[in-house]
C-alpha cells in the first residue's frame, strides 16, 4: 500500500499562491532527482478544498513535499499548512486518557 503525505493548505493562503509553491516545489524535486521526480512524486491535488497529496515512500516525494512545506511556511507562516499521512501512522492516533 502507497502511503501518501497530505498537506492541508489554509484557507488563508490563496490557491494561486498554493499552486505556485507546488509548482517551485516541483521544479526543484526535479532538479534535485531529475526526471525521476515526475514518476516517483506526482502529486495528486483537490483544487476546490486546498488538498495536496505527495507519495511517501520515495526520496523525490519526500524532498517535495518538504519544499512545498517550506515555501508556503516561509510565505504565509508556520499555520499555511497542515500535514497528515495517509493512511494514518499509527503514532499520529490521538491518545485516550485513563478513564475515558
Amino acid at each position: 500500500m502507497t502511503r501518501f503525505y497530505r498537506y492541508l493548505v489554509s484557507p488563508d493562503v490563496p490557491a494561486a499562491d498554493a499552486t505556485a509553491a507546488l509548482t517551485l516545489a516541483g521544479w526543484a524535486a526535479e532538479s534535485l532527482h531529475g526526471a525521476r521526480a515526475r514518476l516517483d512524486a506526482g502529486p495528486r491535488v483537490d483544487r476546490r478544498r486546498m488538498i495536496v497529496e505527495v507519495p511517501a515512500g520515495t526520496p523525490a516525494g519526500r524532498d517535495l513535499g518538504c519544499l512545498f512545506v517550506g515555501f508556503l511556511t516561509r510565505g504565509f507562516g508556520p499555520d499555511a499548512v497542515r500535514v497528515e499521512t495517509d493512511p494514518p501512522v499509527a503514532s499520529h492516533k490521538p491518545v485516550r486518557r485513563a478513564g475515558r
